[in-house]
């Protein structure tokens, strides 16, 4: 027979145990999770943001060309892991019509600019705030990438870091369908 203070541990460590795995399997997917949107896409929620060096930048300006929407910020390691992906994807396809467009959820411009050069960012970066995050669905983690094709509907929503692979086939198919 098992003693109350026994059966009280046992169940203790079964709570802990739940709990860790409910953590773990929610990080997990929060950084490896992709949602194609199915059925009728929505209209990305257009804005007029500061650019990290000076102007607006305004989403709806690119309309007609695909735009990779990244939300991102200078302490966040997959984003800096990801942007020489990005600046090479935007060297490769900028002329066939794909637009990558930097939003940092950073608090102040100086580290974005820092970034900027050391990166050799070759795309516009803007500064987000939690409102234009609310419009996007939320902004709990970092990176979240969204793609948008020609006609300014969202295509695809990526929540953490992207394989580069599945971003460029999801890019070339963007930009092979014409509006």
């Amino acid at each position: 027979m098992i003693s109350p203070l026994a059966n009280k541990k046992l169940l203790i460590g079964i709570a802990v145990l739940s709990l860790l795995s409910a953590v773990f399997l929610l990080a997990r997917s929060r950084f490896r999770h992709t949602r194609a949107l199915s059925g009728q896409q929505s209209i990305a929620p257009d804005f007029v943001l500061p650019g990290i060096n000076g102007g607006a930048v305004q989403l709806s300006a690119y309309r007609g060309r695909v735009v990779l929407l990244d939300f991102w910020a200078t302490w966040c390691e997959p984003c800096r892991e990801e942007t020489p992906q990005f600046v090479e994807l935007q060297d490769k396809y900028r002329d066939q019509g794909l637009q990558i467009l930097g939003v940092s959820m950073d608090d102040n411009a100086e580290p974005v600019r820092e970034f900027y050069k050391q990166f050799k960012v070759n795309y516009p970066v803007v500064m987000g705030n939690a409102r234009i995050g609310e419009l996007y669905g939320g902004v709990l983690g970092l990176p979240i990438a969204f793609l948008i094709r020609r006609d300014g509907r969202v295509y695809v929503r990526h929540d953490g870091a992207t394989n580069i692979t599945t971003l460029e086939a999801e890019i070339k198919s963007a930009l092979a369908t014409k509006t």
